[in-house]
């Protein structure tokens, strides 16, 4: 049978295609299926390489904001140190001052007090004696200093060695009204409005009666003194968020402090009155603060007025055996 010339091209076209173009057809795909299993290997190589490198670069970043947070940190901590350090130095150079002119005025009592004693029963006589008017105005100007003399011995001793506590449980609220009471009458506090704003509920306290009236009595005559006629003197009170203490706080609208003067307020013998007073007032109210393991600060506004806070706990440690104890208050 004779074949036609298209069947033999046919033919010839099918032999080339099944001896030549499909084996190399194949070796193409297996190639490219061989490039691009390696080509996705390599990117999930380089995938996990980048991931791995990020979550390095990560974990050091949180290092160095640890490191930064530590160096930080430590440079606080220097700090506060540093500043408690230099607090500490300057309240234990102010504490041996302050024994030194303990001792001092221990001594100075000792010596002065007994001779000056029998001035004053001398210069008493001497009064009694005499006739002469102007004789007897210099024997009372003697008998003046002397009983200031006296008197600041008395206080140079109170600030030295306070005595023993006698707690008792004490209103604050009833203490303010006994003090307004007892000082009603002195003439520097006429014309000035005193206010008892110390709230009749408040807890009572553990106290001594007697120096927490002399701190009061202390600072209500300071403020009188300070505040013109007119003016304002207030004690508040209120118990502290968090712990068992109470802020009393005794405010007035008279000329406030100068911040030069503020800083020596409580300095022994430091005063702005002269002529009056021995400059131990704030001193011995301190002393008496701190034996009720207290504190007292001054804070004033030049020309708008001062305000005195003393922060008191509301029970006294009573393991110290000097510390007596009554049961109602006594003013």
């Amino acid at each position: 049978m004779l074949l036609m010339p298209e069947s033999l091209h046919a033919i010839r076209w099918n032999h080339l295609l099944s001896v030549y173009f499909l084996p190399l057809a194949s070796a193409a795909l297996v190639a490219m299926f061989v490039v691009w299993r390696l080509h996705r290997e390599d990117l999930e190589e380089l995938t996990t390489e980048l991931k791995r490198t990020k979550g390095l670069a990560e974990q050091r970043e949180r290092e160095r904001d640890l490191a930064q947070e530590e160096v930080f940190r430590r440079l606080y901590e220097e700090r506060e140190l540093n500043k408690e350090k230099i607090q500490f130095q300057a309240k234990l150079a102010e504490y041996e001052k302050y024994a030194a002119l303990a001792q001092l005025a221990l001594g100075a009592a000792h010596e002065i007090n007994n001779p000056l004693l029998g001035i004053l029963s001398h210069l008493e006589l001497e009064l009694k004696a005499s006739s002469d008017p102007e004789r007897r105005t210099e024997i009372e100007q003697c008998i003046s200093g002397a009983k200031r003399i006296s008197a600041t011995l008395k206080g140079l001793v109170n600030y030295a060695r306070p005595g023993p506590l006698i707690l008792s449980k004490l209103s604050l609220h009833r203490l303010v009204s006994d003090t307004f009471g007892f000082l009603e009458n002195q003439p520097m506090l006429r014309g000035k409005q005193l206010e008892n704003s110390v709230p009749t509920d408040l807890p009572h306290i553990r106290a001594d009666a007697n120096q927490l009236s002399q701190v009061l009595m202390n600072l209500l005559l300071n403020a009188a003194e300070a505040t013109p006629e007119g003016g304002r003197i207030s004690v508040s009170a209120s118990k502290l968020t968090f712990i068992e203490s109470v802020e009393i706080r005794v405010s007035d609208t008279g000329s406030g402090i100068p911040p030069d003067v503020l800083a020596h307020v409580f300095e022994p013998f430091f005063t702005t009155k002269r002529g009056k007073g021995t400059g131990l007032g704030l001193s011995i109210s301190q002393a008496y603060v701190r034996s009720h393991n207290g504190d007292i600060r001054v804070d004033s506004v030049l020309k708008h007025g001062t305000t005195v806070t003393l922060t008191l706990p509301i029970r006294q440690d009573e393991t110290d055996e000097s510390r007596k104890e009554e049961s109602e208050v006594v003013v």
